[in-house]
């Protein structure tokens, strides 16, 4: 038995009314109020425990986007110095991403994690 949007139909479409899949309209939204660079940008700081992995999560945390700019808080100069030195991996491992290419940049910033 057929559901009414698999039945066979001319030129084989949906009728005009199906439902679209949500992350469709989504995107398409963001695209029309000219936010896709901050909504890809924000993206980065949400995902950013599966970028960078789970040890450098447990101390640094991506908390701002702005202007191509990741800033991420780490708790001390040692963490700033060790991330300094793995940028362009990180830099490469968000640029891997669909929505990545935002970031040209990341600054590093003093702060504890899980503060702003």
């Amino acid at each position: 038995m057929y559901h009414r949007y698999d039945s066979p139909r001319r030129g084989g479409n949906r009728p005009r009314n199906a439902p679209k899949p949500i992350a469709g309209v989504v995107e398409n939204l963001i695209a029309s109020l000219g936010l896709t660079r901050r909504y890809h940008g924000w993206m980065t700081v949400q995902h950013w425990p599966e970028i960078v992995g789970e040890q450098v999560a447990k101390v640094a945390r991506a908390i701002r986007f702005e202007d191509g700019i990741l800033y991420v808080a780490v708790p001390g100069d040692a963490w700033r110095q060790e991330l300094a030195m793995q940028i362009d991996s990180i830099l490469d491992g968000i640029h891997a991403r669909p929505y990545g290419r935002v970031v040209t940049q990341i600054r590093l910033v003093r702060g504890e994690k899980g503060t702003r």
